[in-house]
């Protein structure tokens, strides 16, 4: 789909499709947890939390991975929608960084008796969250500058997947006071009435995160042709 009216044309159905089952699945497994889904035995109600805050720290992490990925793609086969997928992810990345980190300091008031602490997992996300708000203004000042300068971005998402691990492993390479993983590959520590409706929540946050990417997608290069149509229009009157 390198090509951008082949890549239109698919987004323009796909892009409703995503949001409208997103929003479903997602709202209806928090729903469920919050009014049906048990209480935990040693966190009592604020484990209900967790249908938001683990849905929003694993898309946290996956879009600055989606990120990185379309900045190699740009930068080494010069996919011409690289660098848009990778802008388009960015702003929704952060949403979901910052929601995570707002969700986890209220997880953590009455789990720890205190809304944050230096902690290696949160202090990482909080690296994380920064990481988003500096590369939208990067691609923003490079989207504005027009002289080649999108390979900037492009290596700024790259250096920065280095987070990306950190966060990941924290819990395991330092003392934390946040909990180890409960889920692993082909595994998991949870009960069957947590894990299914968090399965469902996270597909239904993963889904609406993808629907999101594509409408910005589209809105960047709408842009980008009215802009390129401007310029034709200069052009022609001079």
């Amino acid at each position: 789909f390198a090509n951008p009216a082949r890549f239109l044309r698919l987004a323009r159905w796909l892009t409703p499709l995503l949001l409208v089952s997103g929003l479903i699945l997602a709202f209806g497994a928090m729903a469920w947890g919050v009014f049906a889904g048990p209480a935990d035995a040693l966190q009592g109600d604020s484990v209900r939390i967790l249908y938001l805050h683990v849905p929003t720290a694993w898309l946290g992490m996956g879009g600055w991975t989606a990120i990185a990925i379309a900045s190699l793609v740009e930068i080494v086969w010069r996919h011409p929608l690289a660098g848009i997928a990778a802008r388009a992810t960015a702003a929704p990345g952060a949403v979901f960084a910052a929601l995570c980190l707002i969700t986890g300091s209220l997880w953590g008031r009455p789990a720890w008796g205190t809304w944050w602490v230096w902690d290696g997992r949160l202090t990482s996300m909080l690296v994380l969250l920064f990481l988003y708000l500096g590369y939208m203004a990067l691609s923003s000042a490079a989207a504005q500058d027009g002289n080649g300068q999108s390979r900037i971005p492009a290596i700024f998402g790259l250096v920065g997947a280095v987070n990306i691990p950190v966060i990941h492993y924290s819990v395991l390479w330092w003392n934390s006071l946040h909990q180890p993983p409960s889920i692993s590959m082909g595994k998991s520590a949870m009960a069957a009435e947590f894990l299914v409706p968090l399965l469902v929540a996270t597909a239904g946050f993963s889904l609406l995160f993808g629907g999101v990417v594509l409408a910005r997608m589209r809105a960047i290069l709408a842009d980008i042709q009215a802009q390129a149509r401007l310029r034709r229009k200069a052009m022609a009157d001079g």
